[in-house]
């Protein structure tokens, strides 16, 4: 990718004067070529020692509150998840660093292990008239404005909170909003402050929204965080990490099977069966597979994690990774 970058500030004053007739001391000092041939980066500064490595964390999912109307519809899940296009969710709103996510919800190549055999060659696709065909035989019908709506003439109108700042996101969210209009429903794209957002997600003030799921070792912990029976609460009251409140018995035992046992083939069963619920049911739903940010600069120290030494989470905000990463480092020379 080029892109021309105009430094510094006094840039923008210079052009935004020009446009005014205003006098200016500022002018353009240079003018660089950001990535591409020629171009710079971090890495060419210093190709030595300046390196990176993006490696699986975590699912961006799209929260779906469960509790409410429509979102309770199977069907109207499905539809949703079969409209996005999610090709272009990583492409344009993630210049390409986050490759789509699995339909079960692992994190691949990480938990290759607990995927099901039958899901080995699953993959999301957009399918459109796959997604109206969900909602009409839900009994949703197009308006004459393009809309659908359910028996009762309510349209499928919708929220989607994203955090103000969060420019990649707020770029997704945009792209979502436009597949879902090409489908027919309405979608608003609501940014709010880091704050308000969360409180939307605990208290189930939302209907969709884009959020994180919880890292760890094995599926265990993204599964448990997202779909436990406690770690939801009724509309009102306050959910720890089961935003989209799904209460599933049968997950909860499944979990319970996974935690009770070192048996590699009984957690895989248990996993199993959780992978159906996420591809039957969306109880969420996957979009992209979410990296570990990481940079790290050799001149100075040398042990830091990388693709042949994974003995840590590298992001800095890794906790507690980010102590074994300091322990593990050694001078340079």
């Amino acid at each position: 990718m080029s892109k021309a970058a105009i430094l510094v500030f006094g840039a923008a004053l210079c052009l935004a004067s020009q446009a005014t007739g205003a006098p200016s001391g500022y002018h353009i000092v240079k003018t660089i070529i950001l990535g591409g041939d020629g171009g710079w980066d971090y890495i060419n500064r210093d190709p030595a020692h300046n390196h990176y490595w993006f490696p699986p964390s975590d699912i961006l999912m799209l929260f779906v509150n469960t509790a409410k109307y429509p979102f309770n519809q199977l069907a109207v899940r499905k539809a949703l998840s079969l409209a996005i296009d999610r090709d272009k969710l990583s492409k344009i709103a993630e210049s390409g660093y986050e490759p789509l996510a699995s339909p079960t919800g692992l994190v691949l190549p990480n938990d290759q292990k607990f995927l099901a055999p039958q899901y080995a060659n699953l993959n999301f696709t957009m399918d459109v008239n796959g997604a109206q065909q969900q909602l009409e035989s839900a009994g949703f019908t197009k308006g004459s404005d393009g809309i659908y709506a359910d028996k009762n003439g309510k349209k499928l109108s919708m929220r989607l909170d994203v955090v103000t700042g969060f420019t990649d996101w707020i770029a997704g969210a945009q792209i979502i909003a436009s597949n879902l209009k090409t489908l027919g429903i309405d979608v608003n794209v609501n940014t709010v402050s880091q704050d308000d957002w969360q409180n939307n997600l605990n208290m189930g003030s939302f209907d969709i929204s884009l959020c994180w799921t919880n890292p760890g070792p094995s599926p265990y912990f993204l599964y448990d965080a997202l779909l436990r029976t406690t770690n939801s609460a009724p509309i009102g009251q306050t959910a720890n990490s089961n935003y989209e409140r799904w209460n599933d018995p049968a997950i909860d035992a499944l979990l319970d099977k996974f935690a009770q046992t070192n048996d590699m083939a009984t957690q895989q069963q248990a996993m199993a069966g959780i992978q159906q619920v996420m591809v039957e049911q969306l109880p969420s739903i996957p979009l992209l597979n979410e990296p570990y940010w990481y940079e790290y600069n050799t001149s100075s120290f040398v042990g830091w994690p990388d693709e042949q030494h994974l003995y840590a989470e590298p992001s800095p905000y890794s906790y507690p990774d980010n102590e074994m990463v300091l322990l593990h480092l050694q001078p340079a020379s």
